[in-house]
């Protein structure tokens, strides 16, 4: 059926978004207004960061660092990823040098160790792990991202879940992971978190929300005494801004890359509409705003996570080139600690694009004349410009947001059999402004 593929067509989604910040005073003012704590001049502040992919991450933590430097405290950065990076020090510095996080371009050190120690139990039997490195700081901070994460509930990934995750490191992970299949991710993290506050110097975190663009959309520091509350109210915000996919019916859903960097599963199950156990959303949830993607193709790793292919199981389909690049012991040992070996699972792997494609369009049993609803996308963060099959024709007129960029033709692929790039071309203006016309 080499003549079967469908014409697509490059469209570009028109995303409300979040007027431009300025990041330095965003921060300042973030740290200001949030800290209250005297700082002692040459006390040690300890800034968690972690594995995920944040827009301006490096510049936030810098600016961060000069307002500390500028009380006299002496802050360094720890990592904060439970198992990521093949749970060694090693691996977790590379991690934060692919996003410029580096002692050169921070000037301040940054301290990497597994060691934990055992701070307390829940009333359900969690044993609460913490970085010792964390623990003999004067200070904590946590930075990070809040979004939805792959559990329902009031609270997501955020700054609870670093500290109780990510600053748990390996063991603390385990531990969680495992309480939170009997109990619930959201009850555990809180019951951790507030033993966490009782017994760890923490100060607080510096919460990120992004728009649909993925541009920095807010930045505000949540004090120890407010931590959870507010997380949870700018957890409404971030899911609010969280960018979709143009269709929720759709036979093929063509995923360019996916890693640790784009989601902790690889591919966001917010987005692609399954959990962690594969399950399609329809099964669990009656939400018609998730989608119901009938077959995933999977094509390739981000470089930034490192052979990390965790979540490729939630595929139905992918290249032998990416399981080529897999390093199974990251992979293995993330899938582990999070108690989801399945999301390790390796589907079927065809040699080229163009075989995959063909083969898995024919898994589908399509009637004779019908034409397959299919979506490309860059990966599940970046949502702005994809393409899709001719069987989205007469929907187009009724998507005012979506905006063709390109002509309809047969998919295109190079002399191996394999997709050619997908166009990138953005609106001069990024987007549509929130509040704009």
């Amino acid at each position: 059926m080499g003549n079967d593929v469908p014409r697509m067509m490059a469209v570009r989604q028109q995303f409300l978004t979040s007027a431009t910040l300025d990041i330095r005073a965003s921060v300042e003012s973030a740290f200001h207004a949030g800290i209250v704590e005297t700082f002692v001049p040459g006390s040690s502040i300890a800034l968690a960061v972690g594995s995920r992919g944040i827009t301006n991450l490096r510049l936030i933590v810098c600016h961060l660092i000069d307002q500390l430097k500028r009380t006299g405290c002496q802050p360094f950065v720890l990592p904060a990823m439970g198992s990521h990076g093949g749970a060694t020090t090693e691996g977790q510095l590379d991690l934060l040098a692919g996003y410029g996080i580096t002692e050169r371009a921070l000037g301040v050190p940054i301290r990497g160790s597994m060691d934990v120690e055992l701070v307390g139990r829940t009333s359900d039997g969690l044993e609460v792990f913490f970085s010792t490195e964390a623990l003999r700081a004067d200070g904590i901070i946590a930075v990070n991202r809040v979004k939805p994460h792959n559990f329902d509930g009031r609270i997501g990934s955020g700054i609870m879940k670093m500290i109780v995750v990510g600053l748990g490191n390996k063991r603390g992970a385990q531990a969680f992971h495992a309480t939170a299949s009997r109990i619930g991710h959201e009850a555990s993290l809180r019951s951790a978190a507030e033993i966490l506050l009782r017994a760890a110097p923490i100060l607080g975190g510096l919460a990120i929300v992004e728009d649909q663009l993925h541009q920095t959309a807010l930045i505000e520091f949540l004090p120890r005494e407010r931590m959870i509350s507010r997380e949870e109210e700018l957890l409404v915000r971030a899911k609010e801004l969280m960018p979709s996919l143009p269709f929720n019916d759709i036979d093929l859903l063509i995923v360019d890359q996916m890693g640790k960097n784009i989601s902790g599963v690889g591919m966001d199950p917010n987005v692609i509409g399954r959990d962690v156990q594969g399950y399609s959303a329809s099964l669990r949830t009656q939400d018609a705003r998730n989608p119901t993607i009938r077959r995933i193709f999977a094509r390739d790793l981000t470089p930034e996570t490192h052979g990390n292919a965790i979540g490729i199981g939630l595929a139905d389909v992918t290249t032998s080139r990416l399981v080529r690049s897999i390093d199974y012991h990251a992979t293995y040992i993330n899938a582990l600690t999070s108690l989801t070996p399945q999301t390790a699972k390796i589907p079927m792997h065809f040699e080229s694009d163009r075989e995959a494609i063909e083969q898995v369009l024919a898994s589908l049993a399509l009637p004779v004349n019908s034409q397959p609803k299919v979506v490309r996308i860059s990966n599940t963060l970046f949502l702005e410009n994809v393409e899709i099959s001719h069987a989205y024709f007469d929907l187009l007129a009724n998507k005012s947001t979506l905006c063709p960029t390109g002509q309809w033709k047969r998919m295109q692929f190079n002399q191996a059999g394999n997709l050619l790039p997908l166009a990138h071309r953005s609106h001069p203006s990024g987007g549509r402004r929130i509040g704009a016309t």
